[in-house]
């Protein structure tokens, strides 16, 4: 089924699009929800029409599009969360969270246009801003656990395992040495 998109669905499409859609999602809730129509003979002129009277507007939509991407083109967005000692985080960060972290940066940006992977673990993940349907950025997104010194702590102590295990065999060897002495 043919539907002509009046608004950005991400994942789907951006306003004035023509797309193909399984018919219940395109009667179901496109079409109902007022977010699509079905893409006839007629409609298809209409939105023709109005494409070339809009076409200046789309332009200086996506002039400040590309103004606003800009603007994240060297951000890195850092987000400290808190981490289990097997290094999964409590909970997961996704788009809202890249949202409230970039909001701390003074870039406002709304977090229905952010799509990511939510990350359940500390490292370094992508997050891609869609501006405009041209205009895509991608944000390197880095998480890190909130209490630093903790994991310090943990990776000194399997070293300080691994010592008596190493002196260990040693004292096996000596006190084998010793053994047949007393025979």
């Amino acid at each position: 089924m043919e539907i002509i998109l009046k608004e950005d669905i991400i994942g789907l499409g951006y306003k004035n699009e023509i797309v193909n859609v399984k018919s219940g999602y395109g009667r179901n809730y496109l079409i109902p929800t007022g977010k699509g129509v079905i893409a006839s003979e007629s409609a298809k002129k209409i939105l023709a029409e109005n494409m070339k009277q809009q076409a200046t507007k789309l332009a200086a939509l996506k002039a400040d599009a590309e103004k606003r991407a800009e603007q994240l083109k060297d951000v890195v967005v850092t987000v400290a969360a808190k981490v289990a000692a097997t290094g999964h985080l409590y909970g997961s960060v996704g788009p809202a969270k890249v949202a409230e972290e970039l909001a701390k940066q003074g870039i406002e940006i709304d977090r229905k246009i952010i799509t990511m992977r939510e990350a359940r673990k500390v490292g370094e993940f992508e997050a891609t801003v869609h501006f405009h349907k041209d205009v895509e950025v991608k944000v390197p997104v880095k998480v890190v656990a909130e209490n630093q010194p903790e994991p310090k702590a943990a990776e000194e102590a399997p070293k300080a395992e691994e010592a008596p295990k190493a002196e260990a065999p040693a004292e096996e060897a000596k006190a084998e040495e010793q053994a047949p002495a007393a025979e």
